[in-house]
């Protein structure tokens, strides 16, 4: 068998490539042929993987390594694991795979996102408490507008065009424009991982309509502890929820930022 080494071409099938003096992970390489196979459509959506040791076989891999990779995709909302039953990779329509994966990859490599998720945090629930203060009728009348439409929304990328666009009209509403500059910047920062998230997480919409609906509710109300609140709620579920699965593929040995 050959060793866990990219393959003959050097590349790592979309993950990327590490610095010329890095070494490169090995389950990184094991994730690369898996999503290759993938995306060839060998593996497709509700196809179930062959068993661990035939794969391992066929992909040229350690075991070890192949079950860190399958730990990492099934995080990533790729592949979902049936205890008893197998590995089986998810029902989501193949470009929805593909995007999952790659965002996925992206941002386990990406070691600013942790302190973007932090601004956000301080930043968003702020200036939404802010703004309950100043917000007017008509642009309350805005917001629940929006609200109304990210209802049916079907696309994960218009989902979150139209989430951020929410957030930005609500710090808009402030009438601050530092405050609006700085948040923006933090939100186009955080817009990949809300993006992995509205691909892969399955009651992403009623979630997010909800939260939006009590965000959108103190601000009608001019209650900006209310309003600070339930920003809170929303901008701290988003970053338990991603940081749960990246931090469990960032933490093994030889993952991403290793």
């Amino acid at each position: 068998m050959v060793s866990d080494r990219a393959g003959e071409d050097g590349g790592t099938g979309g993950v990327p490539r590490p610095r010329a003096n890095d070494a490169v992970s090995v389950v990184d390489v094991a994730i690369g042929r898996l999503k290759r196979r993938i995306e060839s459509g060998e593996f497709a959506p509700g196809h179930r993987l062959p068993p661990e040791a035939a794969l391992a076989g066929e992909l040229e891999l350690s075991r070890p390594s192949l079950r860190e990779a399958v730990r990492a995709l099934a995080m990533a909302g790729v592949l979902e694991v049936r205890r008893g039953d197998g590995t089986f990779v998810t029902d989501l329509r193949p470009e929805r795979l593909m995007s999952a994966i790659g965002s996925f990859l992206d941002l386990a490599h990406d070691t600013a996102l942790d302190e973007m998720l932090e601004c956000r945090k301080v930043l968003e629930p702020g200036a939404t408490a802010l703004a309950a203060t100043r917000i007017g009728d008509a642009e309350l009348d805005g917001l629940l507008e929006r609200i109304e439409r990210m209802r049916t929304v079907q696309d994960p990328g218009e989902l979150v065009r139209e989430d951020l666009a929410f957030h930005a009209d609500i710090v808009a509403a402030t009438g601050n424009r530092t405050l609006q500059s700085l948040v923006s910047s933090v939100s186009n920062r955080t817009a990949r991982a809300r993006m992995w998230r509205a691909l892969v997480k399955s009651d992403v919409l009623a979630w997010t309509h909800q939260q939006h609906m009590d965000i959108h509710g103190a601000l009608r109300a001019r209650d900006s502890l209310g309003a600070f609140a339930a920003a809170s709620r929303h901008v701290n579920d988003v970053e338990r929820w991603v940081r749960e699965r990246l931090d469990a593929v960032r933490e093994r040995p030889g993952g991403p930022g290793e």
